[in-house]
C-alpha cells in the first residue's frame, strides 16, 4: 500500500517538473532557439503536369522537429527529422494546386508555420517559326531573320544561332509578334545554317525552331543560275538544231531544186512567166508547115491558183500562116513568119 502511493507520488512530481520543464523550453524557443520553419523549392514557375519537391527546413538543427504540409486548410502529409529539411514531392495538374502552401513546424506543444509559397503555372512555349529574308548584291548578303512561336505563356525571349553559335542577344516580346534580327554578310563559299530559340519563364526549358540553310554563291550574286539555266539552253539549242534539220533545211533545198530547174532562153535569162501564143480557131491551112528551125527554148506556163503556184510544160506546134489583115496593115513586118501556135 505505502509502496504504491510512493510510486504515483514519485510520477506526478515527476510529472509536474517536466511540464514546467516544457513550458519553460516553449517560451525559450519561441523567443530565439525556434523561429518559423522556411518553405522553399527549386523553382516557382511551372507547367502543368510538372513534378516538383518542397523543401521544409528549420534553422534549429538540434532538435527532433515534426514538420507538417498544407494547402490552403488541406494537409497534404508529414515528416520527422533533425538537421534535415523534410521533403514533399508534389505534382500541380491543375491551377488550384498552385497554392498557396504552408509549412508548420512543431516541437512538443510549440508549433509555428511558414510564410505562404505559391507556384505560378506558366504555358511552355511551342517550336517556333523561322523564316529569312535576303538582299543579294554583288558582294555582300543583307539577311533579316524574324522567328515567332505562336503558343506559349509571355513574355517570350528569341536567341538566333548560325549554326550552334548565338549571333544575338535575347530578344524579349511582351506581345504576339515575331523577333527580328539583322546582318550583313560577304557572300560567302560555303552554306550558311540559321536556327532561332524561344524560352519565357519556365526553367530549363527551350524550344528551336527547324535549322534553315542557305546555299554558297561560291563569289556569284546567283549560286544557281548557271545549273538551273544550263540544262534549258542546251534543250533549246536541240529543238533549233531539230527544226534547222526537218523543216527549214528541206525547204531550202526544194527552192534551191527549183531555181536549178527553171528553163532558160537563148540568152541564158528565165523565160517571162505566161503563155504567148496567135490562136486563130477558124484559120487553118492545109497541108503541114515544116518546122521553122529547131526550138530554141520550152515555154513555161505558171497558173497561180490562191497561194499556190502550178507549173505546166507543153511542147508547141508551129505551122505558117498567113497575117490577118490588121496584123498587116499595122504590125506587118517583112521578113517575119508568122506561124500558129498549138498546144
Amino acid at each position: 500500500m505505502w509502496r504504491h502511493l510512493n510510486r504515483l507520488l514519485l510520477w506526478s512530481v515527476f510529472s509536474s517538473v517536466t511540464c514546467r520543464r516544457a513550458v519553460l523550453d516553449c517560451e525559450a524557443m519561441k523567443t530565439n532557439e525556434f523561429p518559423s520553419p522556411c518553405l522553399d523549392s527549386k523553382t516557382n514557375v511551372v507547367m502543368k503536369g510538372q513534378n516538383v519537391s518542397m523543401f521544409c527546413s528549420h534553422k534549429n538543427k538540434s532538435l527532433q522537429i515534426t514538420y507538417s504540409l498544407f494547402r490552403h486548410k488541406t494537409h497534404l502529409g508529414t515528416q520527422n527529422g533533425k538537421g534535415e529539411p523534410a521533403v514533399f514531392n508534389l505534382s500541380i495538374t491543375e491551377a488550384h494546386e498552385s497554392g498557396p502552401y504552408k509549412c508548420k513546424a512543431q516541437v512538443y506543444s510549440c508549433s509555428k508555420y511558414s510564410r505562404d509559397f505559391n507556384f505560378t503555372i506558366v504555358d511552355p512555349v511551342t517550336a517556333p517559326v523561322l523564316n529569312i529574308t535576303v538582299i543579294q548584291t554583288e558582294t555582300h548578303r543583307h539577311i533579316t531573320l524574324h522567328c515567332l512561336s505562336v503558343n506559349g505563356s509571355l513574355p517570350i525571349n528569341y536567341t538566333f544561332f548560325e549554326k550552334h553559335i548565338a549571333i544575338s542577344p535575347a530578344i524579349s516580346k511582351y506581345d504576339r509578334e515575331s523577333a527580328e534580327f539583322k546582318l550583313t554578310r560577304k557572300n560567302p563559299g560555303e552554306e550558311e545554317e540559321y536556327r532561332c530559340e524561344a524560352t519565357n519563364r519556365l526553367p530549363d526549358y527551350a524550344a528551336s525552331s527547324q535549322t534553315v540553310t542557305m546555299p554558297s554563291t561560291g563569289g556569284d550574286s546567283c549560286p544557281f543560275c548557271l545549273k538551273l539555266l544550263l540544262p534549258g539552253l542546251l534543250l533549246l539549242l536541240l529543238v533549233i538544231i531539230l527544226i534547222l534539220a526537218f523543216w527549214i533545211l528541206p525547204k531550202y533545198k526544194a527552192r534551191k531544186a527549183m531555181r536549178n530547174n527553171v528553163p532558160r532562153d537563148c540568152g541564158d535569162t528565165a523565160v517571162e512567166v505566161g503563155i504567148y501564143a496567135n490562136i486563130h480557131g477558124k484559120q487553118a491551112k492545109e497541108g503541114s508547115v515544116p518546122e521553122v528551125g529547131s526550138r530554141p527554148c520550152v515555154s513555161i506556163a505558171r497558173v497561180q491558183a490562191e497561194h499556190s503556184q502550178e507549173l505546166q510544160y507543153a511542147t508547141p506546134v508551129f505551122r505558117e500562116v498567113a497575117p490577118r489583115e490588121q496584123e498587116a496593115c499595122d504590125s506587118y513586118k517583112p521578113g517575119y513568119v508568122y506561124s500558129e501556135l498549138n498546144f
